[in-house]
């Protein structure tokens, strides 16, 4: 009977010491995080999952694009959301709100490693790019009856009709304003961008259309309806694809560059965390598995890429002098820009 006593009272005892150390066992911590909704099997695959093994994490993944999720966040900005990937013209905007926490780099150890082009966003507590395109010319060298290497080969009487550029309310829209300024010789900053008109005016005649979707680019150069085109690095596959004729030049006076960049909601309750995965995005580690997986041009200099895998990225030389636009100076005056530009342009 003792016996029998005896290994009761063990069994029970095992059971609440097995009972203790599940309690122990954590539950994951929720980070949640608003993205772009591109590639998700991959991005899950490549970013996410090592991050929840490393860090005991459930990401919960809301996507969108960045004008969707941006106006969700800015008119609840205490929804939950601890992390948001956008653009870096409307990342600004939600630093110009007050949404978006002034980040501690103190706190983001490979933030160290960010190519020098960064800079212009971290020195301003921003939250960190974590890749980069940029803008070049694309042209067909027969059909535009010249070779062009710089931005001011644009202005040449010879391409009368055979131009295309970004609408200005696209992506690299703003851009656009800021190569033709240089063309003048003006600081942008100097006059809001007058000269700059000044020079797309004198631009008008080799204007065919601005566009606004890579694709309608790619269908003018099919067609053959226009020869040159200013355009983001991101869309020359879809270009040589419709005209394999067409070379891509990043003329050697730079370029400017375009971030999407990753912010850290001011209401979040797991800044530590989002800290952390900041950290992760942008390592040499996931950047140099990214640039291949989702054709991310790294923003971390330790990244090497072969040949191969940079083609058609802002990397190397071209990042480095690569320049940037300062959205707080574009964005409070861009509706005066699309004004201008309208009666500029669309005339």
């Amino acid at each position: 009977m003792k016996k029998v006593l005896a290994i009761v009272m063990t069994a029970a005892l095992t059971v609440t010491v097995l009972a203790g150390c599940a309690k122990k066992v954590e539950e994951p911590t929720k980070l949640v995080i608003s993205t772009f909704g591109l590639s998700e099997d991959i991005v899950t695959r490549d970013i996410y999952e090592p991050f929840e093994k490393a860090n005991n994490v459930e990401i919960i993944v809301e996507t969108g694009t960045t004008s969707e999720r941006y106006t969700k966040l800015e008119s609840n900005p205490a929804a939950g959301v601890d992390l948001i990937e956008l653009s870096q013209a409307t990342a600004a905007k939600g630093y110009a709100k007050g949404l978006f926490e002034k980040i501690d780099y103190s706190k983001i150890p490979n933030a160290a490693k960010l190519i020098e082009s960064t800079k212009g966003i971290t020195d301003k507590g921003f939250g960190p790019a974590y890749t980069i395109n940029s803008i070049g010319i694309i042209y067909n060298k027969e059909a535009a009856g010249m070779e062009i290497d710089s931005w001011e080969d644009l202005w040449d009487p010879s391409l009368a009709g055979k131009i295309s550029i970004p609408d200005i309310a696209t992506t690299f829209g703003p851009a656009m304003v800021h190569v033709a300024s240089d063309y003048k010789g003006v600081d942008i900053k100097t006059d809001d961008g007058a000269a700059g008109f000044e020079a797309l005016s004198e631009l008008k005649p080799n204007i065919v259309k601005t566009y606004a979707k890579s694709s309608d680019l790619a269908n003018m150069f099919k067609s053959g309806e226009i020869a040159v085109a200013v355009v983001g690095d991101f869309a020359i596959p879809i270009i040589s694809a419709a005209d394999p004729a067409v070379e891509y030049v990043v003329p050697a006076s730079g370029t400017y560059a375009n971030f999407n960049t990753i912010d850290i909601n001011v209401n979040s309750k797991n800044k530590e965390l989002a800290y952390k995965f900041i950290n992760w995005r942008i390592s040499q580690e996931l950047q140099t598995v990214t640039a291949k997986s989702l054709n991310e041009a790294p923003v971390n200099s330790g990244v090497v890429l072969d040949a191969e895998t940079a083609k058609n990225k802002t990397y190397g030389d071209v990042a480095k002098n690569a320049k940037t636009i300062d959205y707080s100076f574009v964005n409070p005056i861009l509706s005066g820009w699309v004004d201008t530009w309208n009666k500029t342009l669309n005339n």
